[in-house]
């Protein structure tokens, strides 16, 4: 099949130690023989022009060149637009990428582009925003608050803002109401994390059995406890101990929760704040939130 790729990419963005970003996909992609274009990223996140696009000259694949904020933006655009979606992770989590099995090395991911094999993956809508990946209401909301202030960027800045907010966050009241045939709850929680893939990003995995492309919500609820125990839970949660839970809202069950549905409702009262796929969003009282099955193509190693 003829190909013909539009390449997304921030201008100033490079290739640490070697030729400019811009140049090795220029490169690569004539090696491969394909038709190709190389557009800037839109700093407003607007991508409804790329529609047109893909229609009048036929382009068959769109490569985002960014990190999650990037990539939840395009998808949004494109979701049920018959093109090809791939990924060169330039941002600080790359939650999506690393779920997909991408590599961060742009020679890599550059070589997924070139022979991986596109398949459908599911996305999510909260309220009316979209999301590709995850969403998360509390603690981790309001670590993407702080990390947007920053004028330091990178895994470290990060970091440090996760653990200055460990020791000082609060605890908010969730009522949830987990889906069909399952009673609703109210609970005190440090956070929710609502997962169609099973990354933070940086290989840090939050809904260790979280899939991609399997109709579902993954959720999980750090419930209110002492520093020490949260530290200890969120940990196990990430090494994959918590079991799916049936009946979520059960008095006896622990400390987290783990469950999944393909739609959910959770009363904010309190106004935690949001964050969808890493960017800091405003917050509502009320999250009615659905899966939306099979939406974007995505090109994945094969």
């Amino acid at each position: 099949m003829s190909r013909k790729i539009i390449y997304l990419i921030n201008p100033i963005s490079g290739v640490r130690g070697k030729s400019s970003l811009r140049e090795l996909i220029t490169r690569r992609t004539k090696e491969q023989h394909i038709d190709f274009e190389i557009l800037p990223t839109n700093a407003e996140g607007n991508y409804e022009h790329l529609r047109g696009l893909i229609a009048g000259q036929q382009v068959t694949d769109i490569v985002i060149c960014g990190g999650d904020g990037t990539v939840n933006a395009v998808a949004a655009a494109l979701r049920g637009c018959p093109v090809r979606v791939g990924i060169i992770p330039m941002g600080s989590g790359n939650g999506l990428a690393f779920a997909a099995r991408i590599p961060k090395d742009p020679n890599k991911a550059l070589d997924i582009i070139f022979s991986g094999k596109a398949s459908l993956i599911d996305g999510l809508m909260i309220n009316d925003k979209f999301s590709c990946m995850l969403c998360g209401i509390g603690f981790d909301a309001e670590v993407a608050h702080t990390f947007a202030k920053q004028s330091k960027r990178g895994l470290q800045t990060y970091i440090k803002v996760t653990f200055r907010h460990f020791f000082t966050g609060k605890c908010w009241q969730f009522g949830v109401e987990p889906g069909p045939g399952v009673e609703p709850f109210v609970t005190e929680a440090f956070f929710i994390s609502i997962a169609n893939a099973n990354q933070f990003g940086n290989n840090f995995t939050i809904a260790p059995r979280a899939r991609l492309d399997d109709g579902l919500l993954d959720i999980v609820i750090v419930k209110k406890m002492n520093k020490f125990r949260t530290l200890w839970a969120v940990l196990r949660q990430v090494l994959g101990g918590y079991a799916i839970k049936r009946n979520p809202g059960k008095p006896s069950i622990g400390k987290v929760l783990y469950f999944q549905t393909p739609a959910l409702r959770i009363v904010n009262s309190e106004l935690a704040p949001l964050h969808i796929d890493g960017d800091p969003t405003k917050t509502a009282a009320v999250f009615d939130v659905r899966i939306l099955p099979r939406i974007l193509e995505l090109i994945q190693p094969g």
